[in-house]
């Protein structure tokens, strides 16, 4: 019987990979592999129906008592009211004032998810960033607060940082079981494993730990029961040495390695400089492409070189570049080598099943971010989330110092919405750029990227000398310092927006119709020699010659010009 139920519980989850969505990556970079000694985690909040705007949370102390409402995040549903903390801290979107930092991306996992339980996966980060400060710290009260109130999530991968160290935490939830009115399943089964400094690590919507040390606290932290309750379940009869989190909880499918770990699989490829550990990255193509599951790639692996902001954030922007997946590299990237395919994911042709690659860089961005932790600075001064909205590979980050006060007026919530447009929101001025861009991707898109190379490039030469003016203001005051870190990073994050609106009026003005106006050397437009109102003759580039082939042999003689 409990075989059978095995394998029920694994059609259901290959069978939920296909179908769900697959949103959301995470890199994880450890003070050793960065060229600051920072650490870093990076995020792409990826979903269709998710709004850019940078969550707030102001901390404080409570009265005995007081309870906090716990709200699921991805729906709004109302999941019920857990006591409150005594104190918490400031929580900026996915990082906290004392510079801890928590992502995640949703493996989904086998169908064990607890519906009378209390904390989703949302919720779950955001309340423990007000309360910990320390990723240990973080770890253990995530855990505490699944095993009081459960876990109603799907399978999720979290990545948990600090200014020292940086954990890679899988957690899935154990179902529901009734007894006397009451699930006795309640909880979630979870591995922490600690990824080792001078070392990167990602995930992307699949569970990556496998086998992992049972005696090794200081660098793997799990749930007494994690294999208990997989042989109490039928999930797994093997010695305990030989356990696999992922293995048991989250099989892997075609589905789970060609539209998640392929993109862990090209993070890796880039950040290793074609190398992934000691072997060339094609040694694993054939698993990122989905078909060998044998040849699993390693849960962490060492960089290159020593990497910087800038380094870690352009990964983000990736479209298998360059690889067998590179996706202008086909028909699909129509007459622009447009990187990005619509969904759904999956369509058949002729009875035949095929498929769109899932890169990094996606249309469907709600906000992305670089969060960084600065182990020499003061936390007031040294926690900064390079926060941006929508598409990476046609937005901006701009630093966000997690000491602020305030957030600004592009960010803040409740500045429009997924359904109601705002003039003064970056999430709607970023997406009117990029989804101009799709129109004229190899033309377009390099402009953008060109305006957001120089705002990241700034900001990074400039973060020097903002730490040193806080840090002597710091001395006679934190409050002081505290303000004129808002002021700077709210100055900055509304100087972005002013240029999205600059850079979508300049498109439009250099790309109408089809045309591309002729430029001076200086930027401005080229007039004919009569008057500025009369522009130059525009270029017409047309359409790739990949494009224009297609054409011919869609359209036959109809288009043969005598």
């Amino acid at each position: 019987m409990k075989k059978i139920i095995t394998i029920a519980l694994t059609l259901l989850l290959i069978i939920a990979s296909v179908d769900k969505g697959k949103g959301c990556t995470n890199l994880i970079i450890t003070k050793g592999a960065t060229k600051d000694g920072s650490v870093m985690v990076t995020y792409s909040a990826d979903s269709h129906v998710l709004y850019g705007e940078l969550y707030f949370t102001k901390g404080g102390t409570h009265a005995p008592g007081t309870m906090l409402g716990i709200y699921e995040w991805d729906s709004g549903k109302y999941l019920g009211q857990i006591p409150q903390a005594s104190v918490t801290y400031n929580q900026f979107g996915n990082m906290n004032e004392h510079q801890v930092i928590i992502t995640e991306t949703t493996f989904g996992g086998l169908p064990l998810w607890d519906t009378t339980a209390m904390m989703d996966y949302g919720s779950l980060i955001f309340v423990t960033l007000q309360r910990a400060k320390s990723a240990r710290e973080a770890i253990k009260i995530m855990a505490s607060l699944v095993e009081e109130f459960g876990y109603c999530s799907h399978g999720e991968s979290f990545s948990i940082a600090d200014k020292e160290e940086a954990w890679i935490l899988e957690m899935v939830g154990k179902g529901v079981k009734m007894v006397d009115g009451k699930n006795v399943n309640k909880g979630a089964v979870w591995v922490a494993v600690r990824i080792p400094d001078g070392y990167i690590s990602g995930h992307a919507n699949h569970a990556r730990i496998t086998q992992f040390p049972l005696n090794d606290p200081e660098n793997c932290l799990y749930a007494p029961d994690v294999i208990k309750f997989a042989r109490e379940s039928g999930l797994y009869k093997g010695k305990d040495k030989d356990f696999s989190f992922s293995d048991t909880y989250a099989p892997l499918d075609f589905s789970a390695m060609r539209a998640c770990e392929a993109r862990v699989w090209a993070a890796f490829n880039i950040l290793g400089d074609g190398m992934i550990g000691d072997k060339p990255y094609t040694y694993y193509q054939e698993y990122a492409r989905g078909f060998d599951r044998s040849n699993r790639m390693p849960l962490y692996v060492k960089p290159a070189r020593k990497l910087s902001v800038k380094d870690v954030a352009d990964v983000m922007r990736d479209h298998f570049d360059g690889t067998v997946l590179d996706m202008t590299q086909d028909i699909g990237a129509g007459g622009h080598n447009l990187p990005y395919r619509w969904r759904p994911m999956t369509f058949e042709v002729d009875s035949v099943n095929y498929l769109n690659e899932r890169a990094i860089a996606t249309q469907q961005t709600g906000y992305w971010m670089l969060g960084q932790a600065r182990n020499w600075l003061p936390d007031e001064i040294g926690g900064i989330l390079w926060f941006g909205v929508d598409d990476a590979s046609t937005s901006a980050l701009t630093p966000i110092y997690t000491g602020s006060l305030r957030v600004p007026e592009c960010f803040r919530v409740g500045n429009g919405n997924m359904t109601t447009y705002s003039p003064t929101s970056a999430f709607w001025i970023f997406n009117r750029v990029s989804n101009f861009a799709y129109l004229r991707y190899d033309l377009v898109a390099p402009e953008a990227k060109a305006v957001a190379d120089e705002h990241e490039k700034t900001a990074a030469v400039i973060i020097p000398a903002i730490d040193a003016a806080a840090l002597q203001l710091y001395k006679q005051s934190p409050e002081m310092a505290r303000e004129f870190l808002t002021d700077y990073t709210v100055s900055t994050a509304q100087s972005l927006f002013e240029k999205w609106v600059e850079l979508e009026r300049y498109l439009l003005v250099k790309y109408i119709d089809g045309n591309v106006k002729k430029q001076n050397p200086d930027g401005t437009f080229k007039d004919n020699g009569f008057g500025k109102n009369i522009p130059a003759s525009p270029s017409q580039p047309g359409y790739s010659e990949r494009w224009k082939r297609a054409v011919k042999e869609d359209a036959g003689e109809r288009l043969i010009s005598k």
